[in-house]
C-alpha cells in the first residue's frame, strides 16, 4: 500500500498528539480540557509541520527526479537556467546535478554512436573504392597471363587499361593520406603572401585541356585590375581552386561555362567558383564535403575523382581559418565561395 504525503503526515501527527498527551497525563494539575487542547494543538502543529517537510521538502524534489529521468529517457536535454540556480536544498542540487551530468554522457554516447557510423561508412565506402581499381587492374593482367599477352593489340590496349585502373588507386590511396595528415594535422600551413589573380590564371592553364574536351570557357572575373594579395599557403591554395574549378568543369553543362570571381572586401578577397550546370538538390548540399560521397553515384565515376576533393578543400581551407559555403539551384548551377584574409599592399 502506497501511502501519500498527507496519510504519513496525519499518522506522524495522531502519534506525536497521542505520546504529548500520554506524558501530560503523568503531571500533576493537568486537568482534562487542558489534555485535549494540547492534544488539538499538537496534532494540528504536527501535520502541518510533516505534511510541509515530506510534500515541499521531499516528495516535490523527488518528482522533480522523477521528472529528470523521463526527459533523459526521451533525450529531452532542455532545462532552464532558473533551475540551475544554486539552492541549499540538497535534493535541488542532486536533482540539478543528476540532469547535467546524465545529459552531457548522453550527448557523448549520441557522439560517440554517430562516429561510430562514420567509421563503419567510411571503411565500407574505402573498401568499395579501392576494390574497384584492384579488381579492374587483376582482371586485365590475369587475362594477359592466360594467352592474350600473344596478341598485340589486346596486350596493348588491356596494359592502358590495367595502368590507368592503378593509376586511380595511386590517386585514390595519396588523397587519403593527404586528408588523414589533414585532419590530424601532420600537414602545416606555410603561409606566404599569395596573388589570387595568378594562382587562377595558372589553374586555368592546368586545366585548359580538359576544358576544351567539354567545351567549356574558362573566365575570371575581377572588381579591379591587378594583383589580389591573400596570407595562404600557396601550394594548398592552388589545389583547392584546381578542385573546384575541375569540378565545374566536370559537373557543369558542356559547351557550357565556368565563372571565377574575386571581389575584395574591407579585411578580406571573397572567391567564388561558378558552373551552369544541373545544380545539386538541397537535400545533398549538407553532405557534399563528406568523405566518398556522390550526388549522382553512377554519373560521377563515369567522371572519374576520388571523392575526397571536396573534403580535402574544407579542411584545407579550415586550416586557413575560413569555411567553404555552397549555393545550388536545380537546372542554373551551383557556386563555392570562401574568403581569405587580405594583404594590403604599400
Amino acid at each position: 500500500m502506497s501511502l501519500s504525503p498527507r496519510i504519513i503526515a496525519l499518522l506522524l501527527a495522531c502519534l506525536i498528539s497521542a505520546v504529548t498527551v500520554v506524558f501530560l497525563t503523568f503531571v500533576e494539575g493537568v486537568t482534562n480540557s487542558m489534555l485535549f487542547v494540547v492534544g488539538v494543538s499538537s496534532f494540528a502543529v504536527s501535520f502541518f509541520l510533516v505534511l510541509y517537510a515530506i510534500e515541499f521538502l521531499v516528495y516535490r524534489e523527488v518528482n522533480k527526479m522523477y521528472k529528470t529521468i523521463h526527459k533523459l529517457r526521451i533525450r529531452d536535454f532542455t532545462i532552464s537556467r532558473k533551475n540551475l540556480v544554486k539552492s541549499n536544498n540538497p535534493f535541488k542540487k542532486l536533482n540539478d546535478e543528476i540532469f547535467v551530468y546524465v545529459a552531457k554522457k548522453q550527448k557523448e554516447i549520441e557522439e560517440l554512436k554517430r562516429l561510430e557510423l562514420f567509421r563503419r561508412e567510411f571503411l565500407a565506402d574505402v573498401s568499395h573504392e579501392l576494390k574497384t581499381p584492384i579488381f579492374a587492374a587483376q582482371g586485365f593482367i590475369h587475362t594477359l597471363i592466360d594467352g592474350a599477352i600473344d596478341d598485340e593489340k589486346v596486350r596493348d590496349k588491356f596494359l592502358n587499361k590495367a595502368a590507368k585502373s592503378l593509376d586511380g588507386l595511386d590517386a585514390l590511396v595519396k588523397d587519403l593520406v593527404a586528408l588523414s595528415q589533414l585532419e590530424t594535422g601532420e600537414i602545416k600551413m606555410h603561409f606566404e603572401k599569395v596573388d589570387l589573380h595568378h594562382v587562377t590564371h595558372e589553374v586555368f592553364e592546368q586545366l585548359e585541356r580538359v576544358a576544351q574536351k567539354r567545351h567549356t570557357v574558362l573566365k575570371l572575373k575581377t572588381d579591379h585590375s591587378g594583383p589580389f594579395w591573400v596570407k595562404a599557403d600557396p601550394q594548398r591554395i592552388s589545389q583547392v581552386m584546381t578542385n573546384l574549378v575541375e569540378n565545374a568543369i566536370k559537373y557543369g553543362n558542356e559547351d557550357g561555362k565556368v565563372l571565377v570571381t574575386l571581389e575584395e572586401a574591407k579585411k578580406h578577397i571573397l572567391v567564388s567558383v561558378k558552373d551552369d550546370g544541373p545544380g545539386i538538390p538541397p537535400e545533398h548540399l549538407s553532405r557534399i564535403f563528406e568523405r566518398f560521397y556522390r550526388v549522382d553515384k553512377s554519373r560521377s565515376k563515369e567522371r572519374g575523382g576520388t571523392g575526397l576533393g571536396l573534403a580535402i578543400v574544407k579542411h584545407i581551407l579550415n586550416a586557413h581559418k575560413t569555411r567553404i559555403t555552397v549555393e545550388s539551384k536545380l537546372e542554373k548551377g551551383t557556386t563555392f565561395s570562401f574568403k581569405l584574409d587580405k594583404i594590403e599592399t604599400p
